[in-house]
């Protein structure tokens, strides 16, 4: 852990960071939305996700960022972009988008030292139905946890209000993946899950940061890895949607650092 700035940390392992630090964090979730906002026109049938990871690429570079991905633990992209049945770190290649395709892209980027981290969805073509379903559920269970993120709560309380909400739309929460503390590291305490009982874990504290990002199946929530030790994929080749945000816990709420300038965080903005 980076300890070349100040605040303390808790006895949990978790970083308390100062008032001053939210603004690094605003810059650098900002830039990471700002990508994930232009990044919208290219997404059609008949594009490559390596095309779009390549756009991204030029965008992180011209902002003069680092991409976080680029080198992590031999990840070679500036983006994790996962389609249908892929849950997470999908890795851009070759693969020819088709119309209903949903998918995910994950962007992290650092700016003077600060990881900015978001993730959410798009579609290719129309969305259908099913797949409108999820991604609703998914996008809501989300701001559930964001809203259920404030001092005096616990990490439990923002696992149940995600976990309950999905469940209860006859969904599945995704339980091998979980959200994760930031600021100038990329990963650090504490493990955010999106289940949980309401008042377990650990408390949450003014200046903490942390990502929450649900992903939810349509089908049960069992995942396996391919062999190329990243995707991740439902084990039922189920449907799978996720919502990322990067927030800071305030004084009595959270602040998003990672939402979208141009109010396109969710794929049907625009109906």
């Amino acid at each position: 852990m980076d300890d070349t700035h100040n605040g303390r940390i808790t006895k949990d392992g978790i970083r308390i960071h100062e008032a001053a630090d939210f603004e690094g964090m605003r810059i650098a979730g900002k830039l990471a939305a700002e990508i994930l906002d232009e990044v919208i026109d290219l997404i059609e049938p008949g594009v490559t996700t390596e095309e779009i990871d390549s756009q991204i690429t030029k965008r992180v570079d011209a902002a003069g960022a680092t991409s976080a991905t680029i080198g992590y633990r031999g990840y070679q992209h500036a983006s994790c972009i996962s389609v249908n049945h892929v849950v997470c770190h999908g890795i851009p290649g070759p693969k020819v988008l088709k119309n209903g395709d949903i998918l995910n892209i994950d962007v992290t980027v650092i700016v003077d030292g600060w990881y900015g981290d978001s993730s959410r969805m798009y579609v290719a073509g129309k969305l259908s139905r099913k797949s409108e379903r999820l991604i609703q559920v998914t996008h809501d269970s989300l701001m559930l946890g964001i809203e259920a993120a404030k001092p005096g709560n616990t990490f439990g309380d923002i696992g149940y209000a995600i976990q309950s909400f999905v469940e209860g739309h006859r969904m599945s929460v995704v339980r091998d993946f979980c959200g994760h503390g930031l600021g100038r590291v990329f990963h650090a305490p504490p493990n955010v899950l999106h289940y949980g009982r309401p008042g377990q874990g650990p408390v949450l504290e003014e200046g903490m940061f942390f990502t929450i990002e649900p992903m939810v199946n349509l089908g049960r929530p069992e995942t396996k890895i391919l062999a190329d030790d990243w995707t991740a994929v439902t084990r039922d080749k189920s449907l799978s949607a996720q919502f990322e945000h990067s927030i800071g816990i305030t004084a009595d709420g959270a602040e998003i650092f990672t939402l979208s300038p141009a109010g396109r965080f969710h794929p049907t903005y625009g109906e």
